[in-house]
């Protein structure tokens, strides 16, 4: 009750202080590539309930292809797209789904169907609680475009190695987080975005 209470005061003061910002950044997007400013997206959240994942869109509109990004090649990702992803700004529509409780400040970041359906017995624990906007495994791959780029197969690779890496870091802490190990990891998460 007490997280629920911290997401619906943190994302609605966000979401006023930042209102700026963030009709500045759609304004950017709209204008630098044609389509809209939002991109939506279904992911999977607490208990496997799916729901829509709000974004800054950060790829041409016609773009296909792999579900993973590899770094700043993808050359599905436009110039404003770099930057909103280098500085997780696109990120930020998000807050609108905490306060509506789709997710939470804090908690395992939610995937698509298709890699949740690979999810062994060991990483189901992840769906018990309402994913994050962040947790330590997310700051941890902060630089997982990266570690794509590097592979002759990334989607193999993410599906094979990341996936599971990540998942299972994010179930060991999902079992021993509170209000301030999740202070800690927000303050982490901010100091990580203004390094770059």
């Amino acid at each position: 009750m007490a997280k629920r209470v911290f997401d619906v005061f943190s994302s609605l003061l966000a979401l006023i202080v930042l209102s700026p910002l963030l009709f500045t950044i759609g304004v950017i997007v709209r204008r630098e590539s044609e389509g809209g400013a939002f991109f939506r997206q279904i992911r999977v959240g607490k208990n496997g309930k799916p729901f829509s994942l709000l974004k800054f869109r950060s790829m041409h509109v016609d773009a296909s292809g792999p579900l993973v990004t590899v770094g700043e090649k993808d050359a599905r990702i436009t110039a404003a797209g770099q930057w909103l992803r280098r500085t997780k700004l696109d990120e930020l529509p998000q807050l609108w789904n905490v306060l509506k409780g789709d997710m939470s400040i804090v908690g395992p970041r939610p995937e698509v169907p298709k890699y949740v359906e690979l999810y062994d017995e060991d990483m189901l624990p992840a769906l018990d609680v309402r994913p994050g906007l962040t947790d330590p495994a997310s700051i941890d791959a902060f630089d997982e475009g990266e570690e794509l780029a590097s592979s002759a197969e990334p989607e193999a690779h993410y599906q094979n190695v990341i996936l599971p890496r990540k998942v299972r870091a994010q179930v060991a802490y999902a079992r021993r987080s509170n209000l301030f190990s999740d202070g800690r990891v927000i303050a982490r998460t901010l100091l990580r975005i203004l390094k770059r």
